[in-house]
C-alpha cells in the first residue's frame, strides 16, 4: 500500500531507476543490497527526507515524552496518538490539577492550553505538531519549550473538518514568546 501510494506521486521512479545505480534490480526482482550494503540506507534516507521526515527521527531514538492531561479530554488523547505516530514513546498522566503542572513547567497563563508535556528537557504546551517538537529537539534553542495557546481547530488532536490559523510559540524565560512556526 505504501509503495502503491508513492507511485501516484512518481516516487516509484526512484525504485525503477535504482537498478541503474546498482541498488535494486527491478528486471529480475533481485535486491543488490547485500552486494552494496551502504547504498540502500542512503537511498532510504533520501526518500524519507524527501517526505520531510527528520534526520533526528532517523538517526536516533526520540526521547520519552511525559504528558499531563485531564482524564476527560478527548482531544488530548488524540494529540498523544499524533505524537506516538511520529515515533515518540509517551507516558500519560491523567490529573485534575493541571494548574500546578503548568506552573511547575513555567507556562504563562496567557499561553496555556489543555495539556502539558515534557520531552528532552523542554515543555510542550497544547496542540503542538510533532514536526515542531522534533525541530525543537534538533535545534536545541535556549528556551523553556513550545506552546500553542488555546485549542485551534485543525491542529493535531483538534482535527474536526475546520481549520483555524495558529502559531507555535517558542517560550523564553520571563514569559516572553516568539513565533517558532505558523500554520495558515
Amino acid at each position: 500500500m505504501f509503495w502503491a501510494n508513492l507511485s501516484r506521486y512518481g516516487i516509484m521512479k526512484i525504485q525503477h531507476n535504482a537498478d541503474i545505480i546498482g541498488i535494486l534490480d527491478v528486471r529480475n526482482g533481485r535486491n543488490r543490497a547485500e552486494k552494496d550494503g551502504m547504498r540502500r540506507p542512503l537511498v532510504l534516507m533520501i526518500v524519507l527526507l524527501s517526505f520531510g521526515i527528520s534526520a533526528y527521527a532517523i538517526a536516533e531514538d526520540l526521547p520519552k515524552m511525559t504528558v499531563w492531561k485531564s482524564p476527560w479530554c478527548g482531544c488530548c488523547g488524540h494529540w498523544v496518538e499524533h505524537m506516538q505516530g511520529a515515533g515518540f514513546e509517551v507516558e500519560v498522566n491523567d490529573t485534575e490539577d493541571l494548574g500546578t503542572v503548568k506552573q511547575m513547567a513555567s507556562v504563562p497563563g496567557h499561553l496555556q492550553s489543555c495539556h502539558t508535556a515534557r520531552v528532552g528537557g523542554y515543555t510542550i504546551e497544547g496542540h503542538v505538531p510533532a514536526s515542531d517538537v522534533i525541530r525543537l529537539l534538533e535545534e536545541r534553542p535556549d528556551a523553556i519549550g513550545l506552546a500553542v495557546p488555546g485549542m485551534p481547530s485543525g491542529s493535531p488532536g483538534m482535527e474536526n473538518g475546520q481549520y483555524d490559523p495558529y502559531d507555535v510559540l517558542l517560550l523564553r524565560d520571563g514569559g516572553e514568546a516568539e513565533v517558532f512556526s505558523s500554520y495558515r
